[in-house]
């Protein structure tokens, strides 16, 4: 049994703020009733219905989704709460309102009017709040419940973006690495090293949501070693990430997408080509990511970034960072560039 004590604490606060409210709403429905009495009577009730309903459940088997136990268990431990909390409440309060004398001289108190008055209140606050508790416990439930689910969902997406993204490559390297068997072995050779340590890594990915930057620069190299040997002396390209940096981890395939932009509109409508510019630096607590090229820029009508591969990065840095990343992407006369910002884990 686990039991959170900043969460219990916050229960508590929250039951003694209730409290005061009950013996306010109380003063202004009868305003002829002592506030102090009042106030003393909530609390203790409070505080019993709390000890009892709200660490009590934690002794019996609870639902997962709620915290609280199913069927008659639950109701019966909010019953025997509110009972407990009713006559141990207001024995300790009689003992209290008498020794702190908090009924002015001559005024008596009624017992049996404190029975009926005190019962009816107890049995709608306990359940009110026995009921709120588990309302609140459910609906945290369903809500992580439903970020597990959209965080699924994206990884899916990611998938579907791995699969659309990579037989567009392969097609086009083996198609070249076929030319280059028999014009030129060794270089067909080096391609195909190249494509064996781009695939295992690409299959090592896909196994896991995150993986150190190292290992997305290492892929990033096989995956631009390869576009080189397609495209020639049109492609140059230097990768630039500090030492410091190398175990940081990342999500997987997050600069993929980035890369082939820059080669797919960028570099490759260009007749001479270009150079790509791949870095990672840190600044203050945040990760920025960039990527440069020479290409096109704005001629290819991608000014905005809104490419899908573009989105899919910008979805993915949204689920896993909750609003705290974001993909910046702008194109020029000269180029583009494409910026993201992290937090470090």
């Amino acid at each position: 049994m686990r039991i959170e004590a900043i969460d219990k604490l916050q229960h508590y606060l929250q039951t003694l703020a209730f409290c005061l409210m009950v013996s306010t709403i109380e003063q202004a429905f009868n305003p002829r009733a002592l506030y102090g009495p009042s106030v003393v009577y909530s609390i203790l009730i409070g505080t019993t219905i709390w000890a009892v309903v709200d660490l009590g459940r934690h002794l019996l088997p609870s639902a997962r989704e709620t915290g609280w136990p199913d069927g008659f268990a639950g109701i019966a431990l909010v019953a025997v709460g509110i009972v407990a909390g009713f006559f141990v409440g207001s024995a300790v309060g009689d003992v209290l309102c008498r020794a702190w004398n908090l009924y002015p001289a001559g005024q008596r108190h009624d017992p049996e009017d404190h029975l009926r008055t005190g019962m009816m209140i107890t049995l709608l606050a306990g359940i009110v709040g026995s009921y709120w508790f588990y309302s609140r416990n459910r609906s945290a439930y369903l809500l992580r419940k439903m970020g597990e689910a959209q965080k699924h969902a994206h990884e899916a997406r990611l998938k579907l973006l791995e699969t659309q993204l990579e037989p567009h490559m392969l097609f086009n390297t083996l198609a070249n690495l076929r030319a280059l068997i028999g014009v030129d072995p060794p270089r067909a050779q080096h391609m195909l090293d190249h494509m064996i340590a781009y695939l295992r890594a690409t299959l090592d990915a896909s196994r896991n949501t995150t993986h150190p930057l190292q290992a997305e620069f290492d892929r990033l190299r096989d995956y631009l070693e390869l576009m080189a040997i397609r495209m020639g002396p049109r492609l140059a390209y230097t990768l630039d990430l500090p030492p410091e940096l190398a175990s940081v981890r990342v999500p997987t395939l997050l600069l993929q997408p980035l890369v082939e932009n820059s080669i797919q509109h960028g570099l490759e409508p260009k007749v001479e080509g270009g150079r790509i510019a791949v870095r990672a630096a840190r600044e203050s607590d945040r990760l920025v990511l960039t990527v440069d090229d020479t290409g096109v820029g704005r001629a290819s009508g991608a000014s905005n970034g809104s490419g899908f591969g573009l989105s899919q990065v910008r979805e993915r840095l949204a689920a896993l960072h909750a609003g705290d990343a974001a993909l910046d992407f702008r194109a020029a006369d000269d180029g583009a560039h494409a910026r993201i910002a992290l937090p470090i884990a």
